[in-house]
C-alpha cells in the first residue's frame, strides 16, 4: 500500500507521463489516452510537468520502455524535478521494480492511478471495501517481487528474514482480504434484499451508464431534481444513486446513476465493483450517456460497450443520450443527428445543463419501458376500484369506460402486476389481450 499512501499524501506531486505506441495502434489513439491520463493525474492531485509517447515495435521485457528512453528520463528528472512517473500502460511487477531502481522515482501505472482515484472518492462503506480489495489484489504480486529482490542472495543457505517477511506480509494481506470479502458479501446480501423489495413493487428501472464525466449525475438531477452529487471531474460518482422519475404516460420509473467507465479499466476494479454494477443486471433499460463535446467519442463508445460485454450485459435494451449538445456547432449537431442507431433503441440529443431534449428523452424512455408492459383488458367492479387505482399508478391506462357492470379498462401493466391482479381480483378482473 506504500505507493497509494505516499501518492495520496502528496498534495501536488510533480509527475511526468509516458506512453507507448506499437505497430498495432495509431499514434492518435494513444495521444487521446494520454490526454485522459493527464485528467486522471490531475484528479488524483498531481501536477503534470511533461508528457511523451515512445514509438517502439515491442516493449522491453525488463523495463517496458527502451533503455535509451530510460536514460533520457534520468536526465529529464534532474531538469524537470519530478518524483513520480505515470505510465499509460500497466506494468508487470518486475518492470515496475526495475524502472524504480533505474530512475529512483515512484512509478504508478494507469491501473494504480485509477485505483488511487477510487480510493479518494469512495464514500460508502461498500465502496471503500471494494476499493481496498482491488488495491490489495493489485499490490500482492508487487509485494512479492519487491521482497524477493531485497534478499542478499538466492538458493540454499540464504532463506532468512526476507523470506519470513514475505510470508508474514502474504498472510496479513490474505487475512485482510478474507475479512473484507466476508463483509462485502454481507453488504451484497443486504443490497440484494433491497433489490428484491423493489421488485415486489412493480417499478420499472432505467440505469444511466457511460464514460466517466459524461454528465450522468447532472442528467439524473435534471430529469428528477434528485440532488445527486455532480462535479466536473473523473469518477465523482462511485456508489449507485436511485431517484424516482415520472414518465409522460404517468407510469413511475426508478432512474439509477452508476459508476462511470473508462478505457483500460483495471480488472481488479471490475471484479471488486461487480456487486455495485449488479444494479445494471436488474435494469429494464440502460441509457448510455455520451459526452458529445469531447474528441474521441467513438473510442469512448467502444470502451463502454466492451465493459458491458465483460459484465454480460450487452444484450440488454439500450438507448443513447448524446449529452452536452449545447457546446456543439451547428455542423457537429447535424453529424450527430445522423448517428447510427445500432444497437440502440433510440438516439436522443440532450443537454442536462440547458434542458434541451429532456422531454424527448422522457418520451423515449417511456416508450422503451412500455414495450416491456403486458397488454391487458378488464372490467373492474365498482366495489373493487382499488385494482383500478393500482393500475393507474403502476401501469398505463389507454382506454377507460364506465358501464353498468363496472369500469372497462384497456392498457398495459408490468407482467408481475398482471399476474398479481389476476390472482387477487379473481372474478373482479376479466383479462384479455388489448387490441
Amino acid at each position: 500500500m506504500r505507493v497509494f499512501d505516499e501518492f495520496r499524501r502528496s498534495q501536488r506531486e510533480r509527475a511526468y507521463m509516458l506512453g507507448w505506441v506499437g505497430s498495432e495502434r495509431s499514434l492518435g489513439e494513444v495521444e487521446l489516452e494520454m490526454d485522459e491520463l493527464g485528467e486522471l493525474a490531475r484528479t488524483a492531485g498531481a501536477e503534470v510537468v511533461g508528457s511523451e509517447v515512445q514509438k517502439r515495435p515491442q516493449v522491453d521485457p525488463g523495463l517496458f520502455f527502451g533503455r535509451g528512453k530510460v536514460a533520457e528520463l534520468r536526465e529529464l528528472r534532474q531538469s524537470l524535478d519530478f518524483g513520480l512517473l505515470i505510465t499509460n500502460d500497466d506494468l508487470s511487477p518486475r518492470q515496475q521494480h526495475n524502472l524504480e531502481r533505474e530512475l529512483d522515482v515512484s512509478i504508478v501505472d494507469r491501473s494504480a492511478l485509477i485505483l488511487d482515484i477510487f480510493a479518494q472518492h469512495a464514500r460508502s462503506r461498500e465502496g471503500r471495501i471494494q476499493v481496498e480489495v482491488a488495491q490489495l489484489q493489485h499490490l500482492i504480486p508487487r509485494l512479492e517481487v519487491s521482497t524477493r529482490l531485497s534478499r542478499l542472495g538466492g538458493g540454499i543457505g540464504t532463506r532468512g528474514p526476507g523470506e519470513q517477511k514475505l510470508e508474514t506480509d502474504r498472510r496479513r494481506i490474505r487475512q485482510r482480504l478474507r475479512s473484507l470479502r466476508k463483509e462485502l458479501t454481507q453488504l451484497q446480501e443486504e443490497r440484494g434484499l433491497h433489490r428484491a423489495g423493489r421488485r415486489r413493487v412493480p417499478f420499472r428501472t432505467a440505469c444511466l451508464v457511460g464514460y466517466t464525466n459524461a454528465g450522468k449525475s447532472t442528467l439524473l438531477n435534471a430529469l428528477t431534481s434528485g440532488g445527486a452529487r455532480s462535479e466536473n471531474q473523473l469518477f465523482a460518482t462511485l456508489d449507485p444513486t436511485t431517484r424516482a422519475l415520472r414518465l409522460p404516460t404517468g407510469q413511475p420509473c426508478l432512474l439509477v446513476d452508476t459508476v462511470g467507465f473508462i478505457q483500460k479499466l483495471p480488472r481488479e476494479l471490475v471484479a471488486a465493483f461487480h456487486a455495485t454494477l449488479e444494479e445494471l443486471d436488474s435494469a429494464d433499460l440502460m441509457i448510455h450517456v455520451l459526452d458529445a463535446s469531447r474528441p474521441g467519442a467513438e473510442a469512448r463508445l467502444q470502451a463502454v460497450q466492451a465493459t458491458l460485454d465483460q459484465l454480460g450485459l450487452a444484450d440488454r435494451p439500450l438507448m443513447l443520450a448524446i449529452n452536452k449538445v449545447d457546446l456543439l456547432s451547428p455542423l457537429a449537431r447535424r453529424r450527430l443527428a445522423a448517428f447510427g442507431r445500432e444497437p440502440y433503441l433510440e438516439v436522443v440529443l440532450v443537454s442536462a445543463t440547458t434542458g434541451e431534449g429532456l422531454d424527448q428523452l422522457r418520451r423515449a424512455v417511456d416508450g422503451a419501458l412500455g414495450r416491456e408492459l403486458t397488454p391487458l383488458r378488464a372490467t373492474i367492479r365498482y366495489d373493487n376500484l382499488e385494482v383500478l387505482r393500482r393500475w393507474r399508478r403502476w401501469g398505463v391506462v389507454e382506454e377507460e369506460e364506465f358501464t353498468d357492470e363496472g369500469v372497462r379498462v384497456s392498457g398495459r401493466v408490468p407482467e408481475s402486476m398482471a399476474q398479481e391482479l389476476r390472482r387477487e381480483a379473481g372474478p373482479a378482473l376479466r383479462d384479455g389481450a388489448a387490441e
